[in-house]
């Protein structure tokens, strides 16, 4: 079974003259595409299947992108609610739309980077890893959900917290950093309190 999206040409749609618009269904497209890009092409057939079975594939990080683990308590210390669609909107407005995988098994939060973060923020990654918040790069890999799997339902388990809106659209490390800043500062204030 293949989503109906795989077997769509990427066909701009003119907006208004000069102007052209990508529908969603090839903007997801080409997501899939980059995403899979991190492996090489036998294996890209392998995630396809893992997809098409399990809506979650493990994908190697550090070559086009790497992920920021950042536990659930610290977005709900942020936002003072537990309810996923809330902390889902607030990591959305937080991040400026950057796309963030969401584990709720596990109660975890992966912000996609730009793979160079684990390498330029390692002195920053030492620090938090005290509250539990890690960069992952090269050596690692993360579940990702199919570029439709979006919000979370009670069947499922991994999901697009904040969609990949683009291929290679990423979130920023300093509006990653600082919003792990402000979710230690509040864990912090409630540990005094």
């Amino acid at each position: 079974m293949t989503s109906d999206y795989s077997q769509q040409a990427l066909r701009p749609v003119a907006a208004a003259p000069g102007v052209l618009v990508h529908p969603a269904a090839d903007r997801r497209l080409a997501t899939e595409h980059w995403l899979l890009s991190t492996l090489p092409a036998p294996g890209r057939a392998r995630a396809r299947l893992e997809w098409e079975q399990h809506d979650v594939a493990m994908l190697p990080l550090g070559a086009l992108f790497s992920a920021v683990r950042i536990p659930r308590r610290l977005v709900v210390a942020l936002t003072a609610s537990t309810e996923l669609a809330q902390l889902d909107a607030f990591l959305g407005e937080a991040l400026d739309g950057g796309p963030i995988v969401c584990d709720p098994h596990h109660e975890r939060y992966y912000a996609v980077v730009p793979a160079s973060m684990p390498t330029t923020w390692h002195e920053a990654v030492d620090e938090w890893r005290t509250w539990d918040v890690d960069c992952l790069g090269r050596g690692s890999y993360l579940g990702v959900p199919r570029p439709d799997i979006v919000g979370a339902t009670c069947s499922r388990a991994t999901y697009w917290s904040v969609p990949m809106d683009s291929a290679a659209m990423l979130c920023r490390p300093l509006t990653v950093a600082r919003l792990i800043a402000a979710g230690r500062h509040c864990l912090a204030s409630e540990g005094e309190a």
